[in-house]
């Protein structure tokens, strides 16, 4: 995930050379390698001990969980946890959420519904892990890039 925050700071933010913050790209790594990672596997684990039986709507039903119950809580810890590695005060991640998170859950949902079912049914299964990174670089671009951006906490006039 840290290639990803460089890519956000480069290609969306538009920063130069000078500009990058190494530490910002640190603790996006950071994220993806002692949150994102083990979160995942879990969750893919306990997919696979769920939808046990065989067919053409595995896959199918194998994205609709993921979509429906686990996405919308996974991107909401997601966005908390960043918060919190930035060392943001609790109304400053409460004030990022309310802005961001329906926002990211519909490009979400824009996005991997459709990876998941092509990586199913059309990727074999040797290629799917190349198909899934690629995807999944495109994809912490854009999330770092939402959650990375400067928020300030809400002030007793917006409460």
């Amino acid at each position: 995930m840290g290639s990803s925050d460089l890519i956000a700071q480069t290609a969306i933010e538009r920063k130069e050379v000078k500009q990058i913050e190494p530490l910002r790209i640190g603790r996006f790594a950071f994220l993806g390698t002692c949150f994102v990672a083990p979160v995942l596997r879990t969750w893919y684990n306990i997919l696979e001990k769920t939808i046990t039986t065989v067919g053409k709507t595995v896959g199918l039903r194998k994205m609709l969980l993921d979509q429906m119950f686990f996405s919308p809580c996974f991107l909401g810890c997601l966005l908390s946890v960043s918060g919190l590695l930035q060392l943001q005060p609790w109304p400053v991640i409460k004030a990022k959420i309310n802005e961001d998170y329906f926002k990211v859950l519909k490009t979400n949902y824009m996005l991997w519904p459709a990876a998941q079912l092509i990586t199913f049914y059309v990727i074999p299964l040797q290629y799917r892990l190349i198909f899934v990174s690629s995807v999944a670089l495109l994809w912490n671009t854009y999330l770092a890039s939402q959650a990375n951006k400067d928020y300030s906490a809400p002030t007793e006039k917006d409460i």
